[in-house]
């Protein structure tokens, strides 16, 4: 089969396109036949070596993949044959046109929902949910959602407009904050202006941020802080665009009352892989609506990881065995 082998940490020209043997569902597993594979910004941050590869290296990339269940393992439910699914990998090995995966691991795709849609809106849709859940975001509070075009951000600012909530989203250009309108933004301020936080500060108008939804991470909550609201005001961060975890400390929330939220590690990957039936079946019901930017070629792996890392997707970033 084809499969696209991570040959040591770098750019995206370590992933290489060859044939590598098909793998066998082992107990509890079942064998993917994919169609649809998502690239998930945080692989690009594997694959450059500034988070660890969980095996030694040549090896298959990737760590989801959505297709139809062509084999099982022993022990696993006999319905789960010929299933659309969406598979995570419990290390690696979902960029190939085979992918074994543990059963539970599996997504159900529901009826009138595509492959291509499903592998889209897995990973974001269900952090998204993680989120709000963790959040509480009521009607009538004031939200900062960063990097609100595309991905988590878009689904964030989606559902907390639902909610009832005024959403100030932050985006990289006047595409992007075009994009974040859509998306229901009432306000948008462009992140890579220098003087964006001022501008955030005059939108407000006098009024706080109850929640801020950091991807930014770095300093960039730093001039922040006195607008969000004090003694109820909350931050949950879960990315780091800018290279590096939020640099706040804890002198910097108590004086101001407000509470942070680290959403990383093994407990918060657990709270997000809960959250992937309901990810899809929001998706379902038209509650998200999951955009497709590109879909490359499954050997085009490279060209997909700079197409993420250059900024240039205003959407998914799919790959097609």
């Amino acid at each position: 089969m084809q499969a696209i082998v991570m040959t040591e940490t770098g750019g995206p020209e370590v992933l290489v396109a060859r044939e590598a043997d098909r793998p066998r569902p082992g107990a509890g597993q079942v064998l993917v036949r994919a169609e649809a594979i998502p690239v998930l910004f945080p692989e690009t941050k594997v694959r450059s070596g500034e988070f660890p590869f969980p095996a030694p290296l040549p090896a298959v990339f990737g760590f989801q993949a959505a297709g139809i269940v062509a084999e099982l393992g022993d022990g696993v439910d006999p319905s789960l044959r010929g299933a659309r699914v969406v598979a995570s990998t419990s290390s690696f090995g979902a960029y190939a046109e085979y992918v074994a995966a543990e059963a539970d691991s599996v997504t159900v795709i529901p009826d009138g929902l595509s492959t291509e849609q499903a592998a889209a809106a897995l990973m974001p849709g269900s952090v998204t949910l993680a989120l709000l859940d963790a959040a509480r975001v009521g009607p009538g509070e004031t939200v900062l959602v960063e990097a609100a075009a595309t991905g988590i951000g878009s689904y964030l600012t989606r559902l907390c407009a639902a909610a009832g909530a005024r959403v100030i989203g932050t985006a990289g250009g006047p595409e992007k904050a075009r994009l974040a309108r859509e998306h229901g933004a009432h306000a948008v301020i462009d992140h890579t202006a220098p003087d964006w936080t001022d501008q955030l500060t005059a939108s407000l108008a006098g009024a706080t941020i109850d929640v801020v939804f950091d991807s930014l991470g770095g300093d960039s909550l730093t001039p922040l802080l006195d607008v969000i609201t004090p003694l109820r005001g909350r931050i949950l961060s879960y990315g780091w665009l800018t290279g590096a975890p939020a640099q706040l400390t804890a002198t910097d929330l108590i004086l101001r009352g407000l509470t942070l939220t680290g959403c990383a590690g093994t407990a918060w990957l657990a709270e997000v892989a809960a959250q992937r039936p309901a990810a899809l079946a929001a998706v379902a019901d038209g509650r998200l609506v999951p955009v497709v930017d590109t879909v490359f070629p499954l050997a085009e792996a490279a060209e997909a990881h700079r197409r993420l890392e250059d900024r240039r997707a205003l959407g998914a970033v799919l790959l097609r065995p």
